[in-house]
């Protein structure tokens, strides 16, 4: 199993004027540890049940190509870009953008959206969610075609395009991660579009058993579309406690073996404090090594 680095928080002890040294850092030091991936949220406001809404939040992808330049091994991606937020043709320019000038570390990681305050707050479109879906499922046929060599329009019902051209195309195909767990149209879209599932796992949400459950629909999806099931890589967005130091390091590496028998084999994992430089240092030294073994 590889571990990825997830920052959801952009508040540190210096203000806004250690953000930029701050994640440089991060950079560094995940190359470092030997993390696999570093992902940030895809919001504009910070998210309002877990912080207040008026703390600091980064684009996403400004953030990606700003870590790119400090980091010269990890993957790097949004968990998970929603897909009211940009114009599909704009966000299949934007990860080819990051995957060249990353050197082909790109990966898409997309959702339907759900944070409706700051669509208001921002005068972003909000649709239901049904046709969120939707236009999720017709933005992945507009990044497909257009990181292919087939250049003509795309006709659907939410978007219409009268040429996909995209150049320069991205080094390598970015992986497609789709984030959530809905049963119905969540995991029906990654058995048909995606190379990648994200999966919340917690103590209480998103156990071993209830992730095993997720697969076993996952599995059910592939097997209608025709799918290669264990073509999917199956990755979890750990929100448990890991605590610094190698006790912390052996009984998180424990709690992840039960997901890695599942087939998990990418866990992304975030501090719970001020200081991620500290924290992905510490999964450098207590965590990878035993995760990697799993």
């Amino acid at each position: 199993m590889k571990v990825a680095a997830h920052l959801s928080s952009f508040t540190f002890p210096g203000g806004p004027a250690s953000i930029a040294g701050t994640l440089a850092a991060v950079g560094r030091a995940a190359d470092e540890a030997g993390l696999a991936a570093l992902s940030v949220m895809d919001h504009f406001f910070q998210m309002d049940m877990t912080a207040p809404a008026e703390d600091p939040m980064l684009e996403g992808y400004t953030s990606l190509g700003f870590l790119a330049a400090h980091n010269t091994t990890a993957e790097l991606q949004l968990l998970v870009t929603g897909v009211t937020y940009r114009h599909p043709g704009l966000l299949a320019k934007i990860v080819s953008t990051l995957d060249v000038l990353s050197g082909g570390r790109a990966v898409l990681g997309i959702g339907a959206a759900w944070y409706e305050r700051e669509h208001i707050g921002l005068g972003i479109p909000y649709p239901p969610v049904a046709e969120r879906f939707e236009r999720l499922e017709e933005t992945l046929r507009i990044v497909l075609q257009m990181w292919s060599e087939e250049n003509g329009p795309f006709e659907g019902r939410h978007y219409r395009l009268a040429e996909t051209l995209n150049s320069p195309q991205p080094l390598r195909r970015p992986p497609i991660m789709i984030g959530g767990d809905g049963e119905k149209k969540t995991l029906r879209l990654v058995a048909k579009y995606a190379d990648a599932c994200n999966l919340f796992a917690s103590p209480d949400r998103g156990r071993p058993d209830d992730i095993e459950a997720k697969l076993d629909v996952l599995r059910e999806h592939c097997a209608r579309e025709g799918t290669d099931y264990d073509r999917i890589r199956k990755t979890v967005l750990y929100a448990g406690p890991l605590t610094a130091g190698a006790e912390g390091g052996r009984r998180f590496a424990e709690t992840m073996a039960a997901y890695a028998e599942l087939g998990v084999s990418q866990v992304h994992v975030g501090p719970s404090d001020d200081d991620p430089v500290a924290f992905i240092r510490d999964l450098g030294v207590h965590v990878v090594p035993l995760v990697a073994a799993l």
